[in-house]
């Protein structure tokens, strides 16, 4: 009996009755959003955190006369 059922699914399968391209299709759009939407919020992730660095102040505590002339010399 399953060489029966084997058989009707290799028949339906080659005949195109089983025909699975709308899951295919489904499963590369939800592909194709996720990656977008993943770049989205990483390119607005590091938008804000860029402004952010931009508006923090700078801690004058370990700052020394060597650091400001090694940053310079850079």
């Amino acid at each position: 009996m399953d060489e029966l059922t084997i058989q009707t699914l290799i028949r339906a399968k080659f005949s195109g009755a089983l025909d699975q391209s709308g899951t295919y299709i489904n499963l590369t759009i939800q592909t194709i959003a996720v990656l977008v939407g993943g770049i989205v919020l990483w390119r607005a992730s590091n938008a804000i955190h860029k402004k952010k660095q931009a508006e923090r102040q700078r801690n004058n505590y370990f700052e020394t006369p060597y650091s400001r002339e090694w940053r310079r010399k850079r």
